[in-house]
């Protein structure tokens, strides 16, 4: 009776532990299900910066010649630049050289923000400065963050405003898919790029900016006692190899961008995500490598990237921080009157030319007559850009903002022009049969809406031209006889100016055959330089005119009027 009632209660015990199994077993598919979708929602939160970025690998291989891409993969995916940041940091600074509102000389004042970066940095103390060559070389071998911020205020005023004109660049240059918060690269979750965006600055820089292009292949510098090398190892180890950048953060893994002229042929390669600087270096080795061979070897077909004001229309702008500087009365800014949309904007061709050649224009001095003294043999005209305190608004043909040149002597943030100078139509000129250089004043001349370039420019200036006492006025609304205009340098004497135009012309003379010599005088902080350039060109005849001149060790760049 015992054991019968043991084997009840047994069998009872053992039903009722098989019941609960199967419940358990019924119930753990629905269970498990939220439990793994919670999982996967952490983790997609682990490795995705607000639903912009997210982690892993990209890599991509470029022929430059051609512009054909030999490899890719998740070129297009959002990641993170890291330290990849200052090549554009950089892009910004080479064209504050291009347009001489910096020269490598110059001072940058250093802020207690700049001072408080993270390393790696020089470690500046606030109220230092910093000459811009020492910046540069310690960007691309340090790849120092506090000197990138002094770089980035010194041209933007603060961080942020020049974080935002440094994605207006991007836009401009086709890089749809990056945004910049920063000038440094440290992170933050908003500032991503792709790997074919890199690809595109790798090429831009190198295309735009020949003469600066070369820091990116220093291996050390000293820098107050201290010998600094790169951390782009690569270098070193493969024949060919001329830079560019390096990159970390924990959020990005170890990125580089490089770029490799060999045997006639010339790659651009990025790799992004790497899980550590030796890994990354061997996969952009392989890469390289394996794809030499179907590099093509010979000249380059491939079109010159261009800047176009369409692409940046959505990215906000910062206001330019004011000048108090004590100097000439300030005039007022005329503000634009525009009742009528404007029409697409143009593209501007960027040559290969030295980038220090131009000028920028000031906003805080009335325009001085140009010499009288004539050229010989070739007639060149010479006109004067300036704001005078009349100036009409509808010679306002674009709503660009800019702020005043700061003095050599006193490097300041928020006091240089943004970059656009480039991009303002050339001033009017005399008429073609005037066989000296004119002078004297005439009233101002609206600019036609058609010269409307970047929507970073300054708005333009209303333009002087003048006639000298014994000659007739020109006429106040003549413009050059073509839409395109070469220039081959900016002089601090408009009698180098000519010179150089007379030597332009006998060294090109079927090139530049019809073409419209003549001298712009423009005023960069207190003092005057000459441009020197060629109108009455069509947009092939520029181009093959600044080839041609290139290849004779001449400095060009093409404009659209």
């Amino acid at each position: 009776m015992h054991f019968a009632l043991g084997s009840s209660f047994g069998k009872k015990l053992v039903a009722a532990s098989l019941m609960a199994v199967v419940m358990a077993t019924a119930t753990t598919p629905a269970d498990a299900r939220p439990r793994k979708s919670k999982a996967a929602q952490s983790s997609s939160r682990s490795s995705d910066d607000g639903g912009n970025w997210k982690r892993g690998t990209a890599a991509l291989i470029i022929d430059a010649n051609t512009g054909r891409v030999l490899y890719e993969d998740n070129a297009d995916a959002l990641r993170h630049p890291a330290s990849l940041t200052k090549i554009m940091t950089l892009y910004m600074l080479f064209e504050q050289l291009e347009t001489g509102r910096l020269s490598l000389g110059s001072d940058l004042p250093v802020s207690a923000h700049a001072s408080s970066q993270s390393p790696t940095k020089l470690g500046l103390r606030p109220g230092s400065t910093l000459e811009v060559e020492d910046a540069i070389k310690a960007v691309v071998t340090r790849s120092a963050n506090d000197a990138a911020v002094v770089i980035g205020e010194a041209i933007g005023g603060t961080e942020s405003n020049f974080a935002a004109m440094m994605t207006r660049k991007a836009r401009a240059l086709g890089m749809d898919n990056t945004t910049f918060r920063n000038a440094s690269g440290l992170p933050n979750p908003g500032q991503v790029t792709t790997a074919r965006d890199l690809a595109i600055l790798g090429r831009a820089i190198q295309e735009r900016f020949p003469r600066q292009y070369r820091y990116f292949s220093t291996r050390s510098f000293v820098f107050r006692g201290q010998t600094i090398g790169n951390h782009n190892r690569l270098m070193a180890r493969m024949e060919g190899v001329d830079g560019i950048k390096t990159g970390y953060t924990n959020a990005s893994g170890f990125n580089l961008v490089t770029s490799l002229h060999k045997d006639d042929r010339y790659l651009i390669g990025v790799v992004l995500g790497g899980s550590s600087a030796a890994s990354r270096d061997n996969r952009m080795a392989g890469l390289l490598s394996s794809n030499f061979n179907r590099a093509y070897a010979g000249n380059r077909t491939a079109p010159r990237i261009v800047e176009t004001a369409s692409r940046d229309a959505d990215v906000p702008r910062p206001a330019p921080a004011p000048d108090n500087r004590p100097s000439a009365p300030q005039l007022a800014q005329a503000q634009p009157a525009l009742t009528a949309p404007l029409p697409p904007p143009q593209r501007m061709a960027y040559a290969a030319a030295d980038p220090v050649t131009t000028a920028s224009v000031s906003q805080n001095r009335a325009p001085a007559p140009g010499s009288t003294e004539p050229i010989r043999p070739v007639a060149v005209r010479t006109t004067t850009i300036g704001r005078p305190a009349n100036a009409p608004a509808a010679a306002q043909t674009f709503s660009g903002q800019q702020a005043p040149v700061a003095g050599a002597a006193a490097p300041r943030p928020a006091t240089l022009t943004p970059p656009g100078d480039l991009a303002l139509a050339p001033a009017a000129v005399a008429p073609p049969e005037a066989a000296a250089v004119r002078t004297a004043a005439s009233g101002p001349v609206a600019l036609p809406a058609e010269t409307v370039a970047e929507a970073t420019t300054p708005a333009p200036r209303p333009v002087r031209v003048a006639s000298a006492a014994p000659v007739a006025p020109a006429p106040a609304a003549h413009t050059p006889r073509s839409g395109w205009i070469i220039q081959i340098g900016a002089f601090g004497a408009e009698k180098e100016a000519r010179a150089r135009l007379d030597d332009a012309r006998s060294k090109a003379a079927i090139a530049l055959k019809g073409a419209d010599p003549y001298t712009e005088k423009v005023e960069k902080g207190r003092s005057d330089i000459y441009r020197a350039r060629f109108a009455g060109l069509t947009e092939k005849g520029a181009k093959d005119a600044c080839r041609l001149l290139q290849r004779k060790d001449f400095d060009c760049m093409t404009l659209r009027n």
